[in-house]
């Protein structure tokens, strides 16, 4: 190990993650940047991971996925957030940009000191992941999405009626447990308010 590790400018670009706003080009009541988002989807991924275990036979680790989750938007520092209606216009287009978050990945991956480079590829470039470590990232980042909409709509925002739709038919057709498990558990609650969700708490 190097006793003058090289300057890196890693985590500065982490830190521009509260920059950058989600849902471009919708109105939104409450603001969502990356770096909250990320967080909310490490939870919901180590959630649906404990699930997975506990319940369904699975057979990962928690503590690494929610890891990756944290990680999983981290090349919008480079790239920023295209509009999903954008990203998903036609195939060119959605390959193109695949390719373009790959090369920013690698960027960011490229700017750790040498010593932890393998490290955090291991949690940033998704061919260190399984299957199983995917699937669970991607679902908890729609389900956070889902959880956008459904506080977007409680506040009478109608921007997001087709997203929620579009979210809603997407975490249907995983046809996953713990997924299912996760949506009939948790997902009442967030229909509530405050008191309603602290009013158990105090009897």
């Amino acid at each position: 190990m190097s006793n003058t590790p090289k300057s890196s400018h890693f985590f500065a670009h982490l830190a521009r993650m509260k920059l950058i706003n989600r849902w471009p080009l919708m109105r939104n009541i409450n603001n969502e940047n990356v770096q909250e988002h990320s967080l909310q989807v490490a939870m919901v991924a180590h959630a649906l991971a404990l699930i997975k275990n506990r319940y369904f036979n699975g057979r990962v680790d928690p503590f690494k996925i929610a890891t990756i989750a944290l990680f999983h938007d981290i090349s919008e520092v480079l790239t920023g957030d295209l509009p999903t209606p954008v990203k998903y216009s036609n195939p060119a287009i959605q390959h193109e940009y695949k390719k373009i978050e790959k090369l920013a990945e690698q960027k960011l991956i490229n700017m750790v000191p040498d010593d932890f480079t393998e490290d955090y590829a291991a949690l940033i470039d998704n061919q260190y992941h399984s299957e199983a470590e995917q699937f669970l990232v991607k679902a908890a980042d729609v389900i956070c999405a889902y959880l956008k909409t459904l506080e977007e709509l409680a506040a009478g925002n109608h921007e997001f009626d087709l997203a929620k739709k579009r979210l809603d038919k997407i975490i249907k057709n995983y046809h996953s447990q713990e997924v299912d498990y996760f949506m009939q558990t948790y997902m009442p609650s967030f229909s509530l308010s405050l008191d309603e969700i602290t009013q158990e708490d105090w009897q």
